[in-house]
């Protein structure tokens, strides 16, 4: 599960009831830990711990920056003071949640102690002044379950977020010659999105992997794991470079301060070490560190956003949009030569042999079945976007490699969104509806959201807590 620290900055306005406010922004306390939410309070900077003065304000927000926290929580305890939640927001420059407490019903004289939804109406205004982007919780109760499922969502959404804009990809060597379709502009990457890249040639791979080879005890510790996992269909001198290229690889990401990997998977790889590197990446990729393939930068990114979408209580797998089904129209099959995770599998994996290689050291296995969601991140011309959808798995004949057929509703639209563009024939899958997380941290990292189904009225709809 990933951790996400979220600033907790309740406010309220002088006009209203001090007293409610502060009991409200109490309770609120209680139910975040309660959620098992982590958080930064500020009953340190006053002794009402709520956010209303200016001169509060800054020693708040030094706080929260010490405290490196990953999203603020803005709940508007009564009214709330607009001006001073909006100059935090903007000094902080993480993603921020906009809630207040449902009002109860006026007192016998007619009496309202918070106000709490016209105030929310007004941070919302200047937020939007600010050029703050913002998500809005649904004004509810503390109870209502609308407030833990828009708190959960919070969070991922925060991890997507922090995730994209501390990505640092370490690329092993250059993509294949045949795959013009997974270039990609580094500077472009960089200057818009802070996402950097590691170049490494694939003689630092092989060197890392001998080395690996040569220490032994790491490697015999996956050859363990493999032969636990895995049917091991290949000769012990093929098994110990699969499980050599997963410590060197493992060790370079460390080594250069990766959270991802994006490999030339062939054809170099195959003469120097004898094998497929699709096992090693499963391992990698079931341990929480994407690795795709054909050197897809994009493809890398895409993996690091669904992973973190999902926080982590699940892992993605990369594929290629392949063949369509033989009998179901809106039927495609998901498939790449081995790479998937081995907790994705509906059944034990073999290691044997990829469909269009003579080499070994792929996977074979039949993903879980269930409901998905699909997405790519891609871009050209200095524009990207993010492709998004649901599909559920269905059954279809057996192929090689990683697989798992899949329907949509519509197979002619996403075909269309495919060649059209911007994006190709790889995508990310993974066992989680994580399209309205996906949705809502793009507006903070600047990428348009695309849906192949037209279903953004309903992920809006869900957000709002219907």
């Amino acid at each position: 599960m990933s951790k996400v620290k979220i600033g907790f900055a309740p406010t309220r306005r002088s006009i209203f009831s001090a007293p409610d406010a502060i009991k409200f922004g109490n309770l609120t306390r209680d139910k975040l830990k309660e959620l098992n939410v982590e958080f930064v309070d500020i009953t340190d900077i006053n002794s009402e711990g709520l956010l209303y003065d200016d001169e509060d304000m800054k020693k708040i927000a030094e706080k929260f920056k010490s405290e490196k926290i990953d999203g603020l929580f803005l709940p508007h305890c009564n009214f709330g003071t607009e001006y001073v939640c909006a100059r935090l927001a903007k000094a902080l420059n993480v993603p921020v949640l906009l809630w207040g407490p449902r009002d109860e019903r006026p007192d016998e004289k007619g009496i309202r102690l918070r106000d709490s939804q016209c105030g929310l109406f007004a941070t919302g205004k200047v937020l939007r002044r600010f050029r703050v982007p913002f998500t809005y919780m649904s004004n509810c109760r503390l109870n209502d379950p609308e407030f833990e499922r828009g708190m959960k969502d919070f969070l991922a959404v925060c991890n997507v977020v922090k995730t994209f804009r501390n990505t640092r990809i370490l690329q092993i060597s250059t993509r294949p010659f045949d795959f013009w379709s997974t270039m990609c502009n580094e500077g472009e990457l960089l200057e818009k999105f802070n996402i950097q890249l590691s170049p490494i040639p694939m003689p630092e791979l092989i060197y890392a992997v001998n080395a690996a080879k040569e220490e032994k005890t790491e490697v015999e510790k996956v050859i363990e794991t493999i032969k636990a996992e895995m049917n091991v269909k290949i000769a012990d001198q093929h098994l110990e470079n699969v499980a050599a290229m997963k410590v060197a690889m493992q060790g370079l990401a460390a080594k250069y301060g990766c959270n991802a990997i994006a490999l030339q998977c062939w054809n170099c790889l195959q003469s120097e070490l004898g094998i497929m590197p699709c096992a090693a990446n499963s391992l990698l990729n079931d341990e929480g560190i994407p690795v795709v393939c054909e050197t897809d930068i994009h493809g890398a990114i895409t993996s690091l956003l669904a992973e973190a979408a999902g926080m982590g209580e699940t892992r993605s797998f990369f594929a290629d949009w392949t063949v369509r089904h033989p009998d179901n129209e809106n039927g495609e099959l998901l498939q790449h030569c081995g790479p998937w995770p081995v907790s994705v599998a509906r059944e034990k994996p073999t290691l044997g042999y990829p469909l269009a290689f003579s080499y070994p050291g792929s996977v074979e296995a039949e993903a879980k079945h269930g409901e998905l969601t699909l997405c790519r991140f891609d871009g050209d011309n200095g524009e990207y976007s993010l492709l998004l959808g649901n599909a559920r798995a269905i059954e279809g004949p057996y192929t090689k490699g990683t697989y798992l057929w899949i329907e949509v509703d519509n197979l002619k639209r996403l075909e269309e969104k495919l060649v059209s563009g911007p994006y190709i024939h790889h995508c990310v899958g993974i066992h989680k509806n994580i399209v309205p997380v996906l949705y809502e941290a793009c507006k903070y990292i600047n990428v348009k959201p695309d849906f192949y189904d037209p279903v953004e009225e309903d992920v809006k709809a869900y957000l709002r807590g219907e």
